[in-house]
């Protein structure tokens, strides 16, 4: 392995759905999952929202897109656009 594959080996990767674009070189991912309820046994969707850096503007509204964990590009900003679906 070389040292660049190190780096990038855990580095969590989420798929989500584009939620904003408004800002120059951000997107806005929300992110859902499923999980069953301890106690209840019912299926529950939670989601979360994650600013994402977007340097090309490749990304729209509505997009299926793939975000993985990089360095802080602002206060917000902690991920890094992947690819778009």
């Amino acid at each position: 392995m070389t040292a660049s594959e190190q780096k990038t080996k855990f580095k969590r990767k989420l798929t989500g759905t584009v939620v904003s674009d408004k800002s120059d070189k951000s997107i806005v991912v929300k992110v859902q999952r499923r999980f069953r309820h301890p106690r209840y046994l019912k299926f529950v969707t939670k989601s979360k929202k994650y600013h994402a850096h977007d340097e090309s503007n490749t990304a729209k509204i509505g997009d299926t897109v793939t975000i993985i964990e990089s360095r802080p590009y602002s206060k917000l900003k902690r991920w890094l656009l992947d690819s778009v679906r």
